[in-house]
Parts: structure tokens; C-alpha cells; sequence
């Protein structure tokens, strides 16, 4: 809103860098520009203030969707003027020359111009979609169908207004419907929930059966492994006891071949001494053979005299005696014609 001051007869007017202001006189335009300030008369002069910033226009729609269900649109509409002396001869933006205000009320006929051309393009827009589609996808639907419609409108352009942007927030139906929408998400999201929890405890079932096989198959193992440690260690015990049988026998093969050997070496030995013990004999045998039976008797008794150690008494019968003096005198006999 424009500041103005009085001073007698004569007023003096500054506006914002955001408003511009056409000043008329006489029908004419006198004077037009964004933040001007000026001195008028105000018996003469006619003043409007545009507003240039952008301004946002917040809007409701209820329209029935294509299977006949309550659905309600709302958003945002942002729009500029781009031509405010076209858009001042087309709607009433004059001003109270005493206080600045606005005699009539310009936004709001804005207002109701751009909210009916939208509302016109978003209930086209909302009854030719089903309920489910318009509560999953209607707002993106509805903004692109207003936003295109009121950039393509003509009367929009003439006027000298833009249409910046269009948002809509959301498109949504009755609360009683919305829960009946909802229930069969509700009833999925429990069932990929509740599938979700039997994956899991499937998956811990798995798991756990994986770590009961494998503990299991460690057993297995285990068990293989003493089984094969037993039987090693009996083919061990099995083999070692062979090779103490086999170093035994060894052992008693070479002692009972030293046995051998040596009783061998013992006979061999036994044998020569009793052949020469039999061929010394022989020989005895011989010389005693070609010995007179007196030295014979002689040498008896002298071996016999010399293994006894005593003699109680003696029984010489002339038997005896006769034939060894007769031996003893033939004997020095033959002695004494060899001396001659």
C-alpha cells in the first residue's frame, strides 16, 4: 500500500519498488512507475496501485472421481503481473487518495478468476480417473493439467498475468473412504510383514539346521578320524609287535645259528681231540701189542702204584713171581753178551 501525506491542498504520494503506480489527470496518463513518488492535487488526479511481486493463491476443489467418490484437490497457485497498466484497465486497482487503500478489493478478483479456470481444469482432471489412481497418483495429475491450462489460457495472458507455478499438495478422498483405501495397503504391508517374519524364521530354521549339519558332519569327521586313528594305531601296535617278533626271531635264528656253529666248532673239536685221543691210543695199543707180557705186567704195576696211595699188603703167588725173574735174569743176560 501506497504511503500518502497531506499538506493543506496538495498530497504527496510514495509508493514501494514492488507496487507500481499510474497517475492519471484529465484522462491522461501523467505519471507511471515502480517506486515513484510524487506530489498531486487530489480534486484532479486519479491514482492505481498494481502490486508486481509474486503472490500465492491458496485453493480447496471438491469434485466426484470417475466411479462417483468425493475427492478433494488442494494446493497453491503463484502468479505475477507482467502488464500492470493492461491488467489497471481490466480490473479496478484505484486507490483512497487520502489513505493510500485500495477502494476496491482487485486481489480477490484475481483470485477468483485463476481459482475458477483451475478449478474447471482439475475437476476435469479428477473425474476422469477412478478413486485408487487419483489417491496414488492424482496430484502430480492435477498439477501438470492446471499448471499447462493456465499458462495456455489467453484471457490470463491478455490481462497481463503469469502464472509462476501451481503446487498441489494433495488429492485425497473422505476419511471413511481413505481407511477403506487403506485397508487392503494396511493388510499387504502386514502380509509382506508376516512373510517377512516367516522368511526370517525360515531362515533362522535354515540356519540353524545348517549349523546342527555342520556340527554333525564335524562329528562325522571327528569320528572318522578317531576310527582311523584307532586303526592306525593298531596297525601300528600290530606292526610293531611284528618287527619284535621278527628282531626275536632274528635273534634267536642268529644265537640258534651261533648254537650251531658253536656246537659245531665243539664237536669238530670233541672229534679231533677223541681221534687223536683214539690214534695216541691206537698207537699205545700197537707198541703195548709187540711188548713182552713181562714189561706189560711191569708197567701195569707201575701205573697202579702210582694211583694208590697206600698198600695194607701184598699176595705174590710163585705163579707170578716165577715168570719175572726168569723175564729180569734173561733180560740182564742179554744185557751183559751186548757189553761183550
Amino acid at each position: 500500500m501506497a504511503e500518502v501525506r497531506n499538506f493543506i491542498v496538495v498530497r504527496h504520494l510514495r509508493s514501494e519498488l514492488s507496487q507500481f503506480v499510474l497517475a492519471h489527470r484529465g484522462g491522461r496518463l501523467v505519471r507511471s512507475g515502480r517506486g515513484v513518488s510524487f506530489w498531486y492535487f487530489p480534486l484532479s488526479t486519479s491514482i492505481a496501485e498494481v502490486p508486481m511481486d509474486d503472490r500465492e493463491l491458496p485453493f480447496m476443489f471438491h469434485g466426484k472421481s470417475s466411479d462417483f467418490q468425493d475427492v478433494t484437490a488442494q494446493g497453491v497457485i503463484t502468479f505475477r503481473v507482467v502488464d500492470p497498466k493492461n491488467l489497471a484497465e481490466r480490473v479496478d486497482f484505484s486507490v483512497d487518495l487520502a489513505t493510500g487503500a485500495w477502494v476496491a478489493r482487485p486481489l480477490d478478483v484475481l483470485a477468483t478468476l485463476l481459482t475458477g479456470l483451475a478449478e474447471q481444469l482439475a475437476l476435469g482432471t479428477l473425474a476422469a480417473s477412478p478413486i485408487p489412481e487419483l489417491c496414488a497418483e492424482g496430484a502430480p495429475r492435477v498439477r501438470e493439467v492446471v499448471q499447462a491450462g493456465l499458462l495456455d489460457d489467453a484471457g490470463v495472458r491478455d490481462m497481463g498475468l503469469e502464472v509462476v507455478t501451481v503446487r498441489v499438495s494433495a488429492v485425497q478422498s473422505t476419511a471413511e473412504l481413505q481407511r477403506a483405501l487403506e485397508a487392503p495397503a494396511r493388510e499387504r504391508i502386514q502380509q509382506q510383514a508376516d512373510d517377512a517374519g516367516f522368511e526370517r524364521r525360515a531362515r533362522a530354521v535354515d540356519k540353524e539346521r545348517a549349523i546342527q549339519e555342520n556340527e554333525l558332519a564335524n562329528r562325522i569327521e571327528l569320528a572318522r578320524r578317531e576310527e582311523e586313528l584307532i586303526r592306525q594305531s593298531g596297525l601300528n601296535e600290530r606292526r610293531r609287535k611284528e618287527e619284535d617278533v621278527l628282531a626275536k626271531r632274528v635273534d634267536a635264528e642268529g644265537a640258534a645259528e651261533r648254537a650251531r656253529i658253536r656246537a659245531a666248532a665243539d664237536a669238530e673239536g670233541i672229534r679231533v681231540v677223541e681221534s687223536a685221543k683214539v690214534a695216541s691210543e691206537r698207537e699205545r695199543m700197537d707198541v703195548f701189542r709187540t711188548l713182552p707180557p713181562s714189561v706189560i705186567v711191569s708197567l701195569a704195576a707201575q701205573s697202579l702204584a702210582q694211583k694208590i696211595e697206600s698198600i695194607d699188603h701184598v699176595n705174590i703167588t710163585p705163579e707170578l713171581f716165577g715168570p719175572l725173574i726168569t723175564d729180569l735174569l734173561r733180560a740182564g743176560t742179554a744185557r751183559l753178551d751186548a757189553g761183550k
